[in-house]
């Protein structure tokens, strides 16, 4: 079993120093034009100072009308670039590689957040949303490059695109979601040609050693598992991108579909070919025997999100002593301030079940 605490290289860019990746956590900290906030600088390097081999951002919106949730991190204007370069650096001066997750939101921006309808590869009655015409396609492509660019601009590592959780990308690679008739629409193909087309744009315009990773979801929100498979499976085998990141909900769960039950989800992709793309997971992975078993499926690294609200520091501490027992929830408030929440942040946590004790 490959040690949790052994370097990892990429095609491009730093090595990494353990296995030990920060999820893209939702924190609600930015200031409300997307730049970035005192408390956000703080718990996220706060992350990377506790060990995290690689620490990305939240979800960075490549524009306006994209936004997914108030206070979210911005990507799609220069205006953004003093504070991006600020937290890029704070990240790679604690040791950690520095990786800002790009995101277009689609039909799941709130018309509130945004002031106006939000956008989708197709009409959504059941959230108002409007379908993106071809040309406006088009410029989302430019745009998620454009936004690269920025984050290579302030000195991040790379970025990963978000193809997850229902979001635009994801929106596009639904067959229930995605009704186009146009190239960007239809077959598995043109439903996935918006996120190749994002890859080639980002490694034409980014150097040669910026890196590129991409997160997508085989289940819920309309992707069926079999595209999914063939969907990983082609980004495995891509030379233009140097990471995966599987988010799996429950890495040992069975897969929804009835066709595909009998075995654990992630046992699906570790079987895939990974020629020179590194592949990870994320899903339920709370506790140092998890992480350990997580390992021993035969992925290259793991990622951690509710395990980093705990313990800014659980890479740190569990090379420490393997034994420790995470904080159990619900926590107080109070101990989430000791791990560098800020009260905007642990406004939204309340919003989780059981997460915060009253």
């Amino acid at each position: 079993m490959t040690s949790l605490y052994s370097p990892l290289s990429f095609t491009r860019g730093p090595q990494m120093k353990n296995r030990f990746m920060l999820a893209p956590l939702t924190n609600t900290e930015s200031a409300d034009d997307g730049t970035l906030s005192e408390a956000e600088f703080n718990w996220v390097t706060m992350r990377a100072e506790g060990g995290f081999g690689l620490t990305m951002t939240c979800a960075a919106n490549v524009q306006a009308s994209g936004q997914g949730f108030p206070g979210q991190l911005g990507i799609y204007d220069d205006r953004h670039i003093p504070g991006l370069t600020r937290l890029a650096q704070g990240i790679k001066t604690r040791d950690s590689i520095a990786i800002v997750q790009i995101h277009h939101a689609g039909m799941r921006s709130p018309a509130k957040v945004i002031g106006t309808a939000p956008r989708c590869p197709s009409d959504n009655e059941k959230t108002g949303a409007i379908a993106l015409t071809t040309v406006e396609v088009e410029q989302l492509v430019q745009d998620f490059v454009r936004a690269a660019q920025r984050a290579e601009q302030s000195g991040f590592d790379g970025i990963e695109i978000h193809g997850a959780h229902g979001y635009m990308i994801g929106q596009f690679l639904s067959p229930s979601i995605n009704l186009r008739q146009d190239q960007y629409g239809g077959s598995p193909e043109n439903r996935a040609r918006i996120l190749f087309e994002i890859i080639e744009g980002i490694r034409s315009a980014c150097s040669d050693n910026f890196m590129l990773g991409v997160r997508i979801s085989p289940e819920r929100f309309g992707v069926r598992m079999g595209e999914a498979l063939v969907l990983a499976q082609q980004l495995l085998l891509d030379e233009r991108i140097d990471f995966l990141d599987m988010s799996l909900w429950d890495i040992f769960k069975e897969p929804e579909e009835e066709e595909f039950k009998g075995r654990s989800l992630i046992s699906y992709f570790t079987e895939l070919q990974r020629g020179n793309v590194r592949l990870g997971v994320a899903g339920q992975i709370r506790t140092p025997e998890l992480a350990h078993q997580t390992m021993e499926q035969g992925v290259d690294w793991l990622m951690l999100g509710r395990a980093a609200l705990l313990h800014h520091d659980f890479p740190n501490r569990m090379q420490a002593d393997e034994g420790f027992t995470p904080m159990s929830l619900p926590v107080s408030a109070e101990y989430l301030r000791s791990e560098g929440m800020g009260e905007k942040f642990i406004t939204y946590m309340r919003t989780w079940d059981y997460f915060v004790a009253d």
